[in-house]
C-alpha cells in the first residue's frame, strides 16, 4: 500500500496527503457500517476517541512523510516501531517481555539508524514527519490492543467507531491546509483515481487485517511482523521509483532483519546457547 500511495503522490503529482489520508478513513467507514455493532459503553466511547485521534494523526503524519521522501526511507524509518511499541508497553501497561526480545531491539533500532545515515539527504521535515508517525503508531497499536483484547471489541466495530472520527479530523485539516494545492493535470485524472480507489480499498484490508491480528496476538508481535515488508517494499522502491541505497542502508536492512529473527525465535535462541553452553562444559571432562 505505501508503494501504491508513493506512486500516487510522486507519478501522479497528487500534493494533498491528508486528504488521501481522510478518503481512506470515509472507505473504512463505509465498508465496515453493515458490520459494526452499536451502541458503545461511555467509557468504550472515551478510548475510542482517543484513539481515533492517535489514527487519524498517525495517518497524517505517515503519508505527509512518505510524500516528502523517498519509499525505502519510509519503510525502513517504520522497523523502529517495535522498540517504540515495546517501551510504550512496558511504561504504560507494565508488561514482562523475555530478555532477548530486549535484545533484538538492539539490531532493530541500530539497522534503522543505519539507513537513515545512508540517507542524509532527505529533507528534515520529512523526517519529522515519519518519526512522530513512528512513534503515534506504536501508542495506537497499544491502544487497538487494549480495546480488543479487555473490553471484547470485534475489529469490524472498532474500525468503524475509529474511523468516523478520523474522518471529520482529517477531512478539516485537509480543508484548512490544502485548500491552494494545485491539482493534478487534468489527461491523468482518471488513472489518478482509479489509483486512489484502489488505495482506499487496500487500505480497508490492511487494517481490518492489522485489527483481526491484535485481537489474536499483541501489538508488538503485528509491528516486529510488519518489519517483513521492508524487503518487499525496498524492490518496489528500485523497479517503481529508480531508487538505490548506500551500502550502510543495505547494511541497516540485514542488521534489522536479524533482529527481526531474534525477536522472534528467543525461546530457540534461548535453549541453543543453553545446550551449546552444556556441551562445552562436558568437552574437558571426556579428555581426563
Amino acid at each position: 500500500m505505501s508503494s501504491l500511495n508513493k506512486w500516487i503522490f510522486t507519478v501522479h503529482g497528487f500534493g494533498r496527503p491528508l486528504l488521501l489520508s481522510a478518503l481512506h478513513m470515509l472507505a473504512a467507514a463505509l465498508a465496515c457500517h453493515r458490520g459494526a455493532r452499536r451502541p458503545l459503553p461511555g467509557q468504550t466511547r472515551r478510548q475510542v476517541l482517543l484513539l481515533s485521534l492517535t489514527f487519524g494523526v498517525s495517518m497524517a503524519c505517515g503519508n505527509v512523510g512518505l510524500s516528502a521522501v523517498p519509499l525505502d526511507l519510509a519503510q525502513l524509518a517504520t522497523t523502529t516501531t517495535p522498540l517504540i511499541t515495546l517501551a510504550l508497553s512496558a511504561l504504560l501497561l507494565g508488561r514482562r517481555h523475555h530478555p532477548l526480545q530486549f535484545a533484538a531491539m538492539g539490531p532493530l533500532c541500530l539497522g534503522a539508524a543505519c539507513s537513515l545515515a545512508g540517507e542524509l539527504r532527505t529533507p528534515p521535515a520529512g523526517c519529522g514527519f515519519l518519526l512522530a508517525a513512528t512513534c503515534l503508531r506504536g501508542l495506537k497499536s497499544i491502544q487497538q490492543s487494549a480495546l480488543l483484547q479487555e473490553e471484547r471489541l470485534d475489529a469490524v466495530t472498532l474500525l468503524y467507531a475509529t474511523s468516523l472520527p478520523s474522518f471529520c479530523l482529517l477531512a478539516g485539516a485537509a480543508l484548512v491546509l490544502e485548500a491552494g494545492v494545485a491539482p493534478p493535470a487534468a489527461p491523468a485524472d482518471s488513472r489518478l483515481w482509479a489509483c486512489v480507489l484502489l488505495s482506499c480499498l487496500l487500505s480497508v484490508v490492511y487494517n481490518l487485517a492489522s485489527f483481526s491480528l491484535l485481537a489474536l496476538t499483541s501489538a508488538l508481535t503485528v509491528h516486529v511482523l510488519g518489519n517483513l515488508t521492508v524487503v518487499g517494499n525496498l524492490v518496489l522502491s528500485r523497479l517503481l521509483f529508480g531508487s538505490r541505497l548506500s551500502a550502510l542502508s543495505y547494511l541497516g536492512v540485514a542488521l534489522t532483519l536479524s533482529g527481526m529473527f531474534l525477536y522472534h525465535n528467543c525461546e530457540f535462541v534461548a535453549s541453543w546457547a543453553t545446550r551449546r553452553g552444556f556441551r562445552r562444559r562436558e568437552q574437558p571432562g571426556k579428555g581426563l
